[in-house]
């Protein structure tokens, strides 16, 4: 079993800050990739950024600037820093967990999701 915790969220005015935080936990041998991604009033879901284990970090061209990936592998934890927020932000924040699992016969990978957290951005 695998369990994605996400936190930060919020409703907020234009110009303001949120810090977005995931956490994988549960029974894997480790985590590889891991990143945000976003679906806002009748868009398709997008990635906003991701980050490997070598911290190495995709960011999409609307958030460059603005959004910062990190991630602690120890903790296996990653936090997306959100400033200068605008109503285009508004959305579902997902968090996205590949993770690495040993069997007897070799490695097997999978994707988790967390639940997601609500971002609002008013003015």
């Amino acid at each position: 079993q695998v369990q994605v915790a996400e936190s930060g969220g919020g409703s907020v005015q234009s110009g303001s800050s949120l810090e977005l935080t995931c956490t994988a936990s549960g029974k894997f041998f480790r985590v590889d990739d891991m990143g945000w991604y976003r679906q806002g009033p009748g868009q398709k879901r997008e990635l906003v950024a991701e980050i490997m284990r070598d911290n190495s970090a995709n960011i999409a061209a609307s958030v460059v600037g603005r959004f910062t990936i990190s991630r602690d592998n120890a903790k296996n934890t990653i936090r997306l820093q959100m400033n200068n927020l605008g109503p285009a932000d508004t959305g579902l924040y997902s968090c996205k967990v590949d993770v690495e699992i040993e069997y007897a016969f070799g490695p097997h990978y999978a994707t988790y999701w967390g639940q997601g957290t609500q971002v609002a951005v008013s003015g």
